[in-house]
């Protein structure tokens, strides 16, 4: 078995951040959320990697590499443009070969990993398999409805008016006949070519496709909120490990993880929290479910249940919460007169101000 991952797309929802950066590589408790799915696949058994990248490919493969970090055979696949999850695998045809395969979208965060589900569908008599969960709103996602013994009916992608409220993870296995089917389909009213319309194809021809509802967490990365609750879950399982140095000054609550060459002065840390290598924490407050990246400074700042990334500063300013901070970022304190805010924009941001 191989996998495909999807490392492409232009993360729309996560601008202006992913204007300069691809949103697989977005940190989760310091990490690419693309490793997390990298180890996934890795830990099922599977050692043949393809992965789609599009406009961010050279960071993506600047962060990847050949694979073998994570013990992956990895071949990149460019794709000159976003057009659907199926042109994916029409693209990807040669690499895949006559072998089964996993897809796996390279900003989804599934806890638990996927090798009970590879195995079940190595073990099955199945054309395709799809996962599976209850969203309180399944116009974003692609949709399943199903039948009263649990068969697929129907499949729709980001329906107006959803059938059901169970949307498609985006994990799926397939053997080689969903080659005809990405063949076979024509580009939606989105200009793409949707692998739901792939999958009812096989459905439509009397190939066996298998629904697996799944009972773990899943994340789909595509909002700040999202990314938020993921960095929430990986931190709520850290353990305490402290490399750096802390002195005796600071207040430490909690499970806190403090990576080498970082240093922490007269500061309160309530885990969990994860603090980056050479990080500098002077006279500030981190709060639960916090991770600092690495090379950043926070000097008597307070934040918490946020994400901020590498190499950025935060210098004077009173809570910051459940807020994603973007690489070489500087926030600091506006002149207290006159009472105006100053403001450095980029496109398609979001800016909440208090008064």
């Amino acid at each position: 078995m191989k996998a495909l991952v999807l490392a492409g797309g232009r993360g729309t929802r996560l601008r202006p951040l992913t204007n300069t950066s691809a949103k697989q590589l977005f940190p989760v408790a310091n990490k690419p959320v693309l490793f997390y799915g990298l180890e996934a696949i890795r830990d099922a058994g599977i050692c043949e990697v393809g992965i789609i990248v599009g406009d961010t490919g050279a960071e993506v493969r600047a962060a990847v590499g050949d694979g073998a970090r994570f013990g992956l055979r990895v071949t990149y696949i460019p794709q000159e443009a976003p057009l659907g999850l199926a042109h994916c695998v029409l693209i990807a045809r040669d690499f895949l070969g006559d072998d089964d395969f996993v897809m796996y979208l390279g900003d989804n965060f599934l806890v638990g990993g996927i090798q009970e589900l590879v195995a079940a569908f190595g073990e099955g008599d199945y054309s395709a398999q799809i996962l599976l969960t209850p969203v309180d709103d399944p116009r974003s996602y692609g949709v399943a409805e199903l039948g009263r013994s649990g068969q697929i009916v129907g499949l729709a992608e980001k329906p107006d008016d959803p059938a059901s409220d169970l949307a498609i993870v985006g994990v799926y296995m397939f053997t080689p006949a969903v080659h005809e089917a990405v063949r076979a389909i024509t580009p939606s009213e989105r200009g793409e070519l949707e692998i739901t319309d792939a999958v009812q194809w096989l459905i439509g021809r009397g190939h066996h496709v298998h629904s697996h509802l799944i009972t773990g967490y899943w994340k789909d990365t595509g909002r700040v909120r999202d990314m938020l609750e993921c960095n929430r879950i990986v931190l709520e399982s850290i353990e305490t490990r402290i490399g750096g140095t802390v002195d005796d000054r600071t207040e430490i609550t909690g499970r806190v993880v403090i990576e080498p060459g970082a240093v922490v002065e007269r500061s309160v840390l309530r885990g969990p929290v994860v603090i980056g290598a050479d990080t500098k924490i002077v006279d500030s407050y981190l709060g639960p479910f916090t991770s600092i990246g690495d090379g950043c400074t926070l000097e008597d700042a307070e934040i918490e249940y946020s994400i901020v990334m590498n190499c950025s500063t935060v210098r004077g300013v009173s809570r910051i919460e459940a807020s994603l901070i973007g690489k070489g970022v500087e926030v600091t304190p506006a002149r207290k007169a006159p009472n105006t805010h100053q403001l450095v924009i980029g496109d398609h941001s979001t800016v909440r101000l208090r008064g």
